[in-house]
């Protein structure tokens, strides 16, 4: 008894190997999977992983279940089998005729391909009463069968096809054009009539209640067969020791008749046969040794096996170094896991650390309960919800990092940010955007789900924005969508609230110090979200200033900040008036198409509007959409927010107040401010090129004026 539980044993651990080690049916390194259906070659998922471009496969994951499909017919593909009777199923689309809610008429045509419905396991099958359905493309071969009425069933008594309401034929051979046609007995009336190709065993097997399965399917399997040309098979001949090529058929692939074979594995052998070395030797002993060879030892040879009579001690000797061997084997095994288990631990503590994990607990416990409960999310999730941080779901790139999307296992999309580089700058900036955003709360600032510290390279969880950034609408041209007037006004406002919000209404006063159009989002209503704050600083209450290294982004950075090296909130408006002059002018922030002295947008808005030429370089869409008065009033702003002296620029309050206003003004209907309604708009700046001097006059174009004094903002009067 004790031999043999030993022998049970040591077979169903050999078998359990066998398994876990037999040889891929796909291409070395190519998927063998897509969902839960096997991809074998000749057939592959990618470059190089096909025979040829006929047996292409794509796989849509984005889909649940997975789409698969053959992209050179662009047929669906429900799954795959390799053995001796080789068959891709396919879908096949339901033909019907006067049924509710659905007339499909769509067939299928796969002319010039290698493959063809195979004619012994499908079947034609024809239901509904008085029907007379026809396969079109078989010409000059008539296909098609009669069915009578019984009752106005689509199928007769025990769901059979006899002819009562439903019939069914055989179909040519290597069939590769299906349709159907339909004809009514005369003095007949008409009812829902279906007509299709299925797999004969899935259909006789699988749908019980076929009058209710059917009228609500819109397609049933059907098995396709092929032909692999003789020169495509890439083996060094047509019959090995492991495997076989036959003779298939001349198959027509436009514009010559092309000899086909099939390959299989020798007797003996499994495994894929159109692969080098595909077909690997079956080990007979270990199904049923007993059985096979009675008291003799039953020993593998390649293809088949032979009993060999050997002494009984030799056996018992066998058995017991295999249980030994066994337990060595199992117990490597389980301190193998053992040891891996502690050294990931490990390995995530030493992330933890390195990544300032022990900075944000120090931040958490200085900041006195100010930072919301950020979920922490372990490195499995993120790689789950981000398929391994696989490159299609880049959403993309900067200087910070690198954002996924990702769905999390309740379902909500989000955005995963990977930082590029770990050193000890990059991970003070991600402890400071952890913080900072931990503390906001508005509307219109992205807003942080979480972080994950246990992985190489810290991470980030915000929300998911989806309409992309401010500035692809702006200086996309592939845009579909062009923003109006009143939603570029509407945006502006926005991101005026939410500077606001940071620098007087959070907690603790916030710096941006990168405010720039690729940093605000655009939601499903295309409201926008501020984002990216991975330089921001908070402040004391009583610090007017921030002395750090320069930061920021080369066409919106505060020359003043540049030079001095100190942060104010007068900083982030001045890199908000270059998004303003971006709104107003649909120009990028620098560009080398403009003159030497206007390559900077910022530089070039204000020559423009000092030499009373405001309105050339304004979007011709904005200027067709509005009047030029409100035009005008935002411009004022903008000259205003770039100012080189800080002193002299509005409050981001300010700047929202008065967006707020020049909306209120758009929507009034009563209100008018075309360009001969507007006297003159006073601002008071600084020249951006001479940050020293201070000079005054005033530019004023067809009764709109620009003078360099102070308040206020714009005034205007009504005829």
């Amino acid at each position: 008894m004790a031999v043999r539980f030993v022998s049970s044993f040591t077979f169903l651990l050999l078998l359990t190997i066998r398994l876990a080690f037999s040889a891929s049916i796909a291409k070395s390194k190519c998927p063998d999977l897509c969902g839960n259906v096997s991809i074998p070659y000749s057939f592959g998922i990618g470059a190089d992983c096909f025979l040829n471009p006929w047996f292409e496969v794509s796989c849509n994951e984005t889909s649940s279940p997975p789409i698969i499909s053959l992209t050179s017919i662009n047929m669906e593909v429900l799954d795959f089998r390799l053995d001796r009777y080789e068959y891709v199923r396919v879908k096949s689309p339901i033909i019907s005729k006067n049924c509710s809610d659905r007339e499909t008429s769509r067939g299928v045509n796969i002319t010039g391909s290698p493959f063809f419905f195979s004619g012994s396991m499908n079947k034609f099958i024809a239901a509904g009463c008085n029907n007379k359905a026809f396969m079109t493309g078989t010409e000059p071969t008539i296909v098609g069968c009669e069915s009578a009425c019984i009752d106005n069933r689509l199928f007769g008594p025990n769901n059979t096809c006899n002819g009562e309401t439903c019939c069914e034929t055989v179909i040519p051979s290597r069939l590769r054009v299906f349709n159907a046609r339909f004809e009514s007995k005369e003095s007949q009336s008409e009812g829902c009539k279906l007509a299709f190709l299925v797999e004969e065993k899935w259909f006789d097997v699988n749908i019980t209640d076929k009058s209710s399965a059917l009228q609500n399917m819109d397609y049933v399997p059907a098995l396709l067969d092929w032909g692999i040309p003789d020169e495509a098979l890439g083996l060094p001949k047509k019959r090995g020791r492991e495997y076989y090529c036959t003779g298939y058929y001349s198959m027509h692939l436009e514009p010559y008749y092309l000899n086909s074979s099939r390959c299989y594995c020798q007797y003996g052998y499994e495994g894929n046969a159109y692969l080098l070395n595909g077909c690997q030797d079956i080990d007979e002993c270990q199904d049923d040794p007993q059985k096979r060879c009675g008291d003799a030892t039953c020993v593998n040879i390649p293809g088949h096996y032979q009993c060999e009579r050997r002494k009984t001690w030799v056996i018992i000797l066998g058995i017991s170094l295999g249980f030994g061997v066994l337990c060595l084997a199992i117990g490597g095994w389980w301190l193998y896991k053992y040891l891996k288990k502690r050294r990931n631990i490990k390995l995530r503590e030493k992330f933890f650390k390195r990544n300032g994990g022990l900075l944000l607990q120090q931040q958490v416990s200085s900041s006195e309960g100010s930072i919301d409960k950020t979920k922490i999310f372990t490195s499995k999730e993120l790689d789950k919800a981000t398929d391994n941080f696989n490159k299609n779901r880049v959403l993309g790139q900067g200087g910070q990092g690198t954002v996924y999307k990702g769905m999390l296992v309740d379902g909500r999309i989000v955005a995963v940010k990977k930082s590029i580089v770990v050193d000890a700058e990059k991970v003070e900036e991600f402890i400071n955007e952890v913080v900072i955003l931990s503390q906001i709360n508005h509307r219109n600032v992205v807003k942080l789900l979480g972080c994950c510290l246990e992985t190489a390279v810290p991470l980030l969880v915000y929300e998911f924005i989806p309409n992309g950034t401010l500035f692809q609408y702006l200086h996309d041209q592939s845009e579909e969508f062009p923003l109006s007037w009143e939603t570029r006004l509407r945006i502006a406002k926005e991101i005026a609230e939410a500077l606001s919000y940071l620098h007087s209404a959070a907690s603790i006063p916030i710096y941006h110090r990168d405010i720039k159009s690729s940093n605000i989002l655009l939601d499903e209503k295309y409201r926008a979200k501020v984002s990216d704050f991975g330089t921001s600083r908070s402040i004391s209450i009583d610090q007017t200033h921030l002395t750090t290294h320069v930061h920021g982004t080369f066409g919106y950075l505060d020359p003043e900040y540049f030079q001095s090296s100190q942060f104010t909130e007068k900083s982030d408006v001045y890199s908000f008036g270059v998004v303003l002059v971006e709104l107003l002018t649909s120009e990028k922030p620098i560009s080398f198409e403009r003159a030497e002295e206007g390559r900077s947008l910022a530089t070039h808005s204000i020559l423009s509007m000092e030499e009373n030429q405001l309105f050339d370089i304004v979007d011709a869409r904005v200027t067709k959409q509005t009047k030029d008065g409100e035009v005008v009033m935002v411009a004022t702003l903008a000259y205003r927010c770039l100012s080189l002296s800080g002193r002299k620029r509005p409050t981001m309050k300010e700047a929202a107040m008065e967006l707020e206003r020049i909306l209120s003004l758009q929507k009034d209907s009563n209100v008018q401010h075309d360009q001969e309604e507007i006297d003159c708009v006073k601002i008071d700046v600084t020249y951006p090129w001479d940050g020293a001097s201070t000079s005054t006059g005033s530019v004023c174009d067809s009764g709109n004026a620009f003078s360099r004094e102070s308040e206020p903002l714009i005034s205007s009067k009504t005829k």
